[in-house]
């Protein structure tokens, strides 16, 4: 008997043996809410970071109290210095757990490792040093600032100076890092670069309104200055120098022309300069960041740097496909 004669042989039809596919089920509204085509939304890693970090600066700051307790009332280097690294690693070490979920390496939020001390740190710190020259000198033009003299000679001015480096290096980092970096990268991806950049510039400002000293016009000065790094970070695609920057700003003031910082006047001075004149010009408490010339300064930094660096570069490449579509700059 032949094979093809046994009905147990035969094929079965082709219509009724395939399985009728089921129907997709759509993601819940509440899974929508927290889940996009990325994973989690931007918005809620933005948030994670924000409890993270805060849970880091606490348990940070303990430590370095503990360690490094304050050996006299008062202002002390020491602790003071160990206060901003914590600050640095507590805003560091949330960027490192959740890229590690987001399988996205620190470079992307703006700290690549090749970059370090590198072409764009030197070149913020010359930006910085310049612009913080130019302001002091357009007050002493204004006959608002005097230099006075030096004061600080030998072994104490080599252990300010470089102190002073130290210590605004860190603060650079902790600063750059902490609104320019993961936060940037990731608020970006929801919103675009300048929404982004806008919102976290003037909460920089804002919480610069803390500071013992500030007043409103250095906010607002913070919040300008903080979208002009902003803008660093989106022509060069690194924070360096951006914490170039910083650092060189900040160590003209404490240090080189020896006046208040946002509000804080610090010890170590080289110059024994003062201001005199009406509060508008001079800053008054703030110091030169509360002077209206400081507006002057930022609209000079924006036309020229947007002249020497005229290329987007930020965000990188590689997570460009999760990104709003973004206007040219």
């Amino acid at each position: 008997m032949q094979e093809a004669n046994n009905p147990s042989a035969s094929p079965l039809p082709t219509g009724g043996s395939e399985e009728t596919p089921q129907p997709q089920v759509p993601p819940s509204h509440g899974r929508k809410i927290f889940i996009g085509p990325q994973g989690l939304r931007p918005g809620w890693r933005f948030l994670s970071y924000l409890v993270l970090a805060t849970l880091c600066f606490f348990a940070f700051s303990f430590v370095v109290l503990w360690l490094v307790a304050p050996r006299r009332p008062g202002f002390d280097a020491w602790t003071a210095l160990a206060q901003e690294v914590a600050m640095f690693l507590a805003a560091l070490a949330p960027a490192l757990i959740l890229g590690k979920f987001e399988e996205h390496p620190l470079a992307e939020y703006g700290l690549p490792a090749p970059g370090i001390f590198g072409r764009n740190f030197w070149e913020g710190m010359l930006w910085g040093i310049v612009s913080v020259s130019l302001l002091m000198a357009a007050l002493h033009g204004a006959s608002a600032f005097d230099y006075g003299k030096v004061v600080l000679h030998g072994y104490y001015l080599v252990k300010w100076g470089v102190f002073w480096g130290v210590f605004f290096l860190f603060v650079g980092l902790f600063e750059e890092f902490t609104f320019r970096g993961y936060t940037l990268a990731t608020l970006t991806e929801g919103v675009g670069f300048w929404p982004a950049a806008l919102f976290l510039s003037f909460l920089f400002g804002a919480i610069h309104m803390g500071n013992p000293g500030e007043a409103w016009v250095g906010g607002l000065a913070a919040a300008l200055i903080g979208l002009w790094l902003a803008l660093t970070v989106r022509r060069t695609g690194t924070l360096w120098l951006a914490i170039g920057f910083h650092l060189a700003f900040d160590w003209g003031e404490t240090f080189l022309y020896s006046v208040p910082d946002s509000g804080t006047l610090m010890p170590g001075h080289l110059l024994s300069s003062h201001f005199h004149g009406p509060r508008w010009l001079t800053g008054g408490s703030v110091g030169p960041e509360g002077s209206v010339l400081i507006f002057g300064l930022i609209g000079l930094l924006f036309v020229v740097f947007d002249r020497v660096h005229r290329q987007a570069k930020y965000p990188p490449a590689v997570r460009s496909a999760a990104l709003t579509p973004q206007s040219g700059d």
